[in-house]
C-alpha cells in the first residue's frame, strides 16, 4: 500500500519575459552629419519586488555613437550611459502570491541594441529594444508516493549456494542410520 508525502521546496512559481523599446537622445560635442555606428555596452540590471505585486526591473547601459562631421571629413565616438526602468506584471502559479518570493531572478533573453537612430538638430536619436525575462523563485510543495511496504527488496542468491542445494543426498538421513 502507497500513501502520499509533502515536500516542501523551492520551485519557479512565475515565469514572464517583456520585449520593451525605449527612446533616449544624446547631444555629441560636434554638429554631426552622419551616423556611422551605434552599440551598446556594460548592459547591467537588477529585480525587485514592488509594493504593487509585480517586479521593477532596473538597469544601466553605455551607448557609442559613432559619426561624422565637418562635413563627413571627420570622426569622433561619443558614449554616453543611460538608465531605464521597466515595470514587469508577472503571472503566479497556482495558489502563489508575491510575498511567497524568495527570489528573484532577472536574465536578458535579447541584448539590448539599437534599432533605430537619426539626427535632428544636433541632436543623436536613438530607439533601443531589448527582452528580458523574470522568473520568481518561492517555496511551493510536491506531493510523492511512498510505498509501506518495508522488506520490499527481493532476496537473490548466488549460483555457487544454487549449486550446493542441488546436489542433495536424498537418502542421506536413510544411510546414515543404517
Amino acid at each position: 500500500m502507497s500513501s502520499y508525502k509533502e515536500i516542501v521546496t523551492k520551485a519557479v512559481i512565475g515565469k514572464a519575459k517583456k520585449t520593451s523599446s525605449n527612446k533616449f537622445s544624446l547631444t555629441p560635442e560636434e554638429l554631426p552629419n552622419t551616423v556611422l555606428g551605434c552599440w551598446v555596452i556594460n548592459h547591467k540590471f537588477n529585480g525587485s519586488k514592488n509594493a504593487k505585486g509585480s517586479v521593477l526591473v532596473n538597469g544601466s547601459f553605455d551607448v557609442n555613437v559613432w559619426y561624422s562631421y565637418d562635413s563627413d571629413k571627420k570622426t569622433a565616438v561619443t558614449t554616453q550611459n543611460f538608465t531605464y526602468s521597466d515595470v514587469m506584471n508577472v503571472p503566479l502559479k497556482e495558489d502563489h502570491n508575491m510575498q511567497d518570493a524568495s527570489e528573484i531572478i532577472v536574465r536578458c533573453l535579447k541584448q539590448p541594441t539599437v534599432s533605430n537612430v537619426q539626427i535632428d538638430n544636433n541632436i543623436v536619436s536613438l530607439d533601443v529594444a531589448k527582452e528580458m525575462g523574470v522568473e520568481i523563485v518561492g517555496d511551493t510543495k510536491v506531493k510523492v508516493s511512498v510505498e509501506d511496504d518495508e522488506d520490499d527488496y527481493e532476496e537473490i542468491f548466488d549460483e555457487q549456494e544454487l549449486d550446493e542445494i542441488e546436489d542433495v543426498n536424498e537418502n542421506y538421513l536413510n544411510e546414515a542410520s543404517e
